[in-house]
C-alpha cells in the first residue's frame, strides 16, 4: 500500500517534469530556428520543428535508457573501469541512426552549409570555436594544415555530438576528437605535452604578474 501511494504522489511530479522539459524543448527549437532569420515563416517551422523532433527523440532515448543498463567493464582504449558518463555514452550511441538522419536530411532541405553549421553549433554551445581557439593559443604558429585537420575534427564532433543529451556526453565526444587532433599533431612533428605545457606556464605566469601589478597600486 505504501509503495501504491508513494508511486500516486510522484506520479503527477514525473508528469509535470516531462511538460517541463517538452516546453523547454519547443522553446529552445523555435529560438534556434529565429536566430537563423530566414524571412521565411514556413521554412522557419520547418526547421524549428526537425529541430524539436530530433531534440525530443534524443531526450526520450536518453531517458529511456539509463547507464545501469550497461554491465559494468573496462574501456578497452585505456583499460579504466567504465564510468556512468561511459556507459551512458555507449546506450546513448545505440539509439537509432534514423534519429540523426532525419534531422539532418530536414536541415539541408531548407538551409544552407553555413545555416545548417550554426544550428549544430547551438546544440554543442558554440564548442568548434571555442576548442580551435584554445588549439590556437596552445601551437601559436599552427599552421594552415594542421588547423584544417583540427577543424575536420571538431567538426565531426560537432555533428556527432548532436545526439547526446547532456553537456557531459557532448563533452565526452568532443574529447575522443581533440585526441585525435592531439595525435595528429604529435604524429606530425609536434610534443603536445611540451606545447600544453609551456602554455599553462605561460597562463600562470601571466596571472601572478597581473595578480602582483594590482598589489602594487
Amino acid at each position: 500500500m505504501r509503495k501504491f501511494l508513494l508511486a500516486a504522489w510522484l506520479l503527477p511530479l514525473a508528469v509535470t517534469a516531462n511538460v517541463q522539459a517538452d516546453t523547454a524543448i519547443v522553446n529552445k527549437a523555435a529560438s534556434w530556428a529565429a536566430s537563423l532569420q530566414l524571412n521565411d515563416a514556413a521554412k522557419t517551422l520547418r526547421v524549428q520543428q526537425a529541430i524539436a523532433t530530433h531534440l525530443t527523440a534524443v531526450k526520450d532515448w536518453h531517458n529511456d535508457h539509463p547507464a545501469n543498463v550497461i554491465p559494468d567493464g573496462i574501456n578497452p582504449a585505456n583499460g579504466n573501469k567504465l564510468s556512468e558518463l561511459d556507459k551512458q555514452v555507449i546506450i546513448c550511441s545505440s539509439q537509432p541512426k534514423t534519429v540523426h538522419e532525419n534531422l539532418m536530411t530536414a536541415l539541408k532541405a531548407d538551409l544552407d552549409s553555413v545555416q545548417v553549421a550554426l544550428v549544430l553549433d547551438k546544440y554543442t554551445v558554440g564548442k568548434v570555436a571555442f576548442t580551435l581557439n584554445g588549439y590556437r593559443a596552445i601551437v601559436p604558429d599552427l599552421t594552415a594544415k594542421e588547423e584544417a585537420e583540427i577543424v575536420k575534427n571538431l567538426v565531426q564532433a560537432r555533428e556527432q555530438a548532436i545526439d547526446y543529451k547532456s553537456m557531459k556526453e557532448i563533452s565526452a565526444i568532443f574529447e575522443i576528437y581533440k585526441t585525435k587532433c592531439e595525435q595528429y599533431l604529435n604524429n606530425n612533428g609536434r610534443n603536445w605535452r611540451q606545447l600544453f605545457k609551456a602554455y599553462v606556464d605561460k597562463v600562470k605566469t601571466e596571472k601572478e604578474a597581473a595578480k602582483n601589478n594590482n598589489k602594487n597600486r
